[in-house]
């Protein structure tokens, strides 16, 4: 059953007049049929700052100022687990002047909450990097494996912390209960930090977030990793030695996706002209550092390819959220 929205129609609508009042800088389609963005771009990231989704979003906002020429304003736009952003740029529709920095969220909102999108109401663009879930424990945690976590929750309930009510560790968490014929208690949180600071803290158990948001606790040896739940090791130095899911018996694998959506309704000229700019971006050496500095991996689609692979894991994520 779908959870009401809390937001309510006159807050979403104060927030789409002052998306709109912000964004106007003058971009659009000249009569040559070029569009030109003009001097400022705004790019929504949905979540807190401090966040993958943060993160991400400044490195692409950074990456397409180097390619634009173009002041682009990151601006974080919070609440509903991603639901007021995405709201923001429904409002905007048809301005090619305001991107948002997108994720799983993106489908797994409609599938939980009554709202007023689903991700056929954007333009997908660029489809920037893949990022696998690693299952982690507090350094003085007494689970050693995936598997003794498995175990323990047989016997007895443990808390398993969660970056939102729909993200992709929620989602990872729920594919292990099926397979693993277990049931977790979950913990929300509104943001990867909160997370960490709870299973720190010693108020959950056990977490899972991307690379990237557990770089500093890793190196610090405040948290361990567990496994990766992705297809194979991961390369990178500090997680090399993280065996993957399938090692310990857990044949689960799920990937959020980071990249890039416009407002729908924009037109043909500003649609190419993010997905050539979206490209320049991909060769640049900000791209290869952003993929790096957060232990990403590099796989990227655009325009229609983009959409295609969010048909497929709209199904995907259906089969475990809407059940």
């Amino acid at each position: 059953m779908k959870r009401r929205s809390l937001l309510t129609a006159g807050a979403l609508g104060s927030l789409g007049l002052a998306l709109a009042a912000c964004s106007d800088s003058g971009g659009g389609t000249g009569s040559d049929g070029e569009f030109d963005p003009g001097n400022r771009v705004t790019m929504i990231v949905p979540f807190s700052a401090g966040g993958g989704s943060d993160i991400a979003g400044r490195a692409i906002a950074s990456g397409l100022e180097e390619v634009t020429d173009t002041t682009i304003t990151v601006e974080n736009r919070v609440g509903g687990s991603g639901a007021v952003g995405y709201t923001d740029l429904l409002n905007a529709e048809g301005d090619g002047t305001v991107l948002l920095a997108s994720e799983t969220a993106l489908v797994t909102l409609p599938i939980v909450q009554d709202v007023d999108f689903s991700y056929e109401s954007f333009t997908p663009i660029m489809k920037a990097a893949e990022d696998f879930n690693i299952v982690v424990v507090a350094a003085d945690s007494p689970y050693q494996s995936i598997s003794d976590v498995i175990e323990a929750a047989k016997d007895e309930q443990l808390t398993a912390a969660v970056s939102g009510a729909t993200g992709p560790d929620h989602i990872a968490w729920s594919l292990i209960e099926q397979e693993q014929d277990i049931s977790l208690e979950r913990v929300t949180f509104e943001s990867s930090s909160e997370v960490l600071a709870a299973l720190m803290g010693g108020h959950v158990q056990v977490a899972a977030s991307s690379p990237g948001e557990l770089t500093g606790q890793l190196e610090s040896g405040d948290i361990r990793a567990l496994c990766a739940l992705a297809p194979e090791r991961y390369e990178y130095e500090l997680l090399a030695d993280v065996p993957t899911g399938a090692e310990e018996g857990v044949n689960i694998t799920f990937a959020q996706w980071r990249g890039f959506i416009a407002p729908a309704g924009i037109d043909d000229a500003a649609r190419e002209y993010w997905i050539e700019k979206a490209k320049e971006y991909e060769q640049t050496d900000a791209y290869a550092e952003f993929i790096e500095s957060n232990m990403l991996q590099p796989v990227t689609s655009y325009g229609d390819d983009f959409v295609a692979y969010l048909e497929e894991y709209a199904a995907d994520v259906e089969s475990v959220l809407g059940s």
